[in-house]
């Protein structure tokens, strides 16, 4: 069975300052794709590169996170998922812009990324319920043509 993961950076969250709201959305999503998909891992800001990389060792089928995608000097969600990328596919990321840009201008001050380590799809969302959405509504007719790409199973 494929699986999926979800890691939230929100050092707030993580620190039960408030609950998390945006990782329950990207793991319903997932489940509903029919991947095996625990319950979303908060994380402080700071501890999301060793997050990422622990996730990546688990070798999902799907790795989303939630937060960290801003310009404050805590968001390092981006980097810490770029540094994995083999091949990164920008396309989903414009559609992902693309998508937010029609309901809110402040969607182009969000950093993303989506691409490929190793056999895993990985793409940044932004910590917000709204970006969150934006990102499963552009990935829900791509995924599941991706994972059977990434399994070898090709449609022509």
């Amino acid at each position: 069975m494929r699986t999926g993961l979800v890691i939230v950076a929100s050092t707030r969250a993580a620190a039960g300052t408030y609950p998390d709201r945006s990782g329950p959305l990207a793991v319903e999503f997932l489940r509903r794709l029919g991947l095996d998909t625990p319950d979303a891992r908060v994380v402080a800001d700071v501890d999301i590169p060793a997050a990422v990389e622990k996730a990546l060792a688990e070798r999902p089928a799907v790795l989303l996170t939630s937060g960290g995608t801003g310009v404050t000097p805590d968001d390092r969600t981006v980097e810490a998922v770029a540094a994995h990328l083999d091949r990164e596919l920008p396309g989903i990321v414009h559609a992902f812009f693309a998508r937010g840009l029609a309901s809110t201008p402040t969607a182009a001050l969000s950093r993303a990324v989506a691409g490929l380590a190793g056999g895993t799809f990985v793409m940044t969302l932004p910590g917000s319920t709204g970006g969150v959405r934006d990102g499963c509504a552009v990935l829900a007719p791509l995924l599941p043509h991706l994972l059977d790409q990434l399994e070898g199973r090709h449609e022509h």
